[in-house]
C-alpha cells in the first residue's frame, strides 16, 4: 500500500494515476494563488484557501509517509526528509494558513507577516511539471558556465557603478544609487529615475547598456542549448 502510494504521488511516467494526482496537485495549486489577487478575504475565497491547505497537508504527510521510499535511508529518512528543500517550501505553503488561530492572540498576529511566504505556492509546480523539471536539471548540469555568467554580471555592476560613481558624483548621492542604476542598466530596463547627465556619464551609459544585452543573453543561450540536448536524448 505504502509502495503505491509512493508511486502515485511521485512523478511516474506511464502511470495514470500519477499523471492524474500531477495535473490535480497543479491546479490546486494555482487556484491556492487566488486569494493572493485580492485584497479583501471573501467567504468563497476563505474556503478555497481553506480546502486547499487541506490538500497540501495530506500531500504533505503523505510524502513524509513514504520518505523512506524516496530517500533510502531507513528509519532517518522521516528526520531527514522535513529538511528537504522541496518538503521546506510544502511547509511553507501549509504553515500561514494556520494564522487564523492569531486573532485571539495579540501575540500571535505577528504570524500574519508569514502571509508573504504563500507565494511559496507556485513553487511546489516544479514537483509536477516536466518541462520544469527538465529547466532545473539543465541549471543543476550548467551551473558552471552559469556561475560564470553571473560572476561576470556582478564584476560588470560594480565596476560600472565605482566608474559611473567617479565620473559624475553629482547625479549619484551614494555607492548603492550607483549599483542600482548599473544593475538597471545591465538588464536594459531604463527606469529613468537616476540617470547620468554629463558627457561622459551618457557615453559609460551607452557602453554598459551594450554590454549588458551581451551579458543578460547569455544564460539564456546556455539555458536553451541545455534544455534541446535534454529534449533530444529524451527523444531517443
Amino acid at each position: 500500500m505504502k509502495k503505491r502510494i509512493y508511486e502515485i504521488i511521485e512523478i511516474s511516467d506511464g502511470d495514470l494515476a500519477s499523471a492524474i494526482y500531477d495535473y490535480t496537485m497543479m491546479v490546486v495549486i494555482i487556484a491556492s494563488l487566488v486569494p493572493l489577487a485580492f485584497k479583501e478575504v471573501t467567504p468563497f475565497l476563505a474556503v478555497l484557501d481553506k480546502v486547499t491547505v487541506v490538500v497540501f497537508i495530506a500531500d504533505y504527510v503523505l510524502r513524509l509517509l513514504t520518505a523512506d521510499l524516496k530517500l533510502k535511508k531507513g528509519a532517518v529518512s522521516y528526520l531527514i526528509y522535513p529538511f528537504t528543500p522541496m518538503a521546506l517550501i510544502d511547509l511553507l505553503c501549509i504553515l500561514p494558513s494556520f494564522t487564523a488561530i492569531a486573532g485571539g492572540f495579540r501575540l500571535l498576529k505577528i504570524f500574519r507577516l508569514l502571509r508573504a511566504f504563500r507565494v511559496f505556492r507556485a513553487f511546489k509546480m516544479l514537483r509536477y511539471s516536466k518541462s520544469l523539471s527538465i529547466i532545473i536539471g539543465v541549471i543543476r548540469e550548467q551551473r558552471t558556465p552559469l556561475l560564470a555568467v553571473g560572476t561576470l554580471a556582478l564584476a560588470y555592476i560594480l565596476i560600472s557603478a565605482l566608474v559611473i560613481f567617479n565620473v559624475e558624483p553629482e547625479s549619484f548621492g551614494s555607492f548603492f544609487d550607483a549599483v542600482y542604476w548599473a544593475t538597471v542598466s545591465l538588464t536594459t530596463v531604463g527606469y529613468g529615475d537616476i540617470y547620468p547627465v554629463s558627457t561622459a556619464g551618457r557615453i559609460i551609459t551607452m557602453l554598459s547598456s551594450v554590454f549588458g544585452i551581451a551579458v543578460v543573453a547569455l544564460p539564456s543561450g546556455i539555458i536553451t542549448a541545455g534544455y534541446m540536448d535534454k529534449i533530444s536524448k529524451s527523444g531517443k
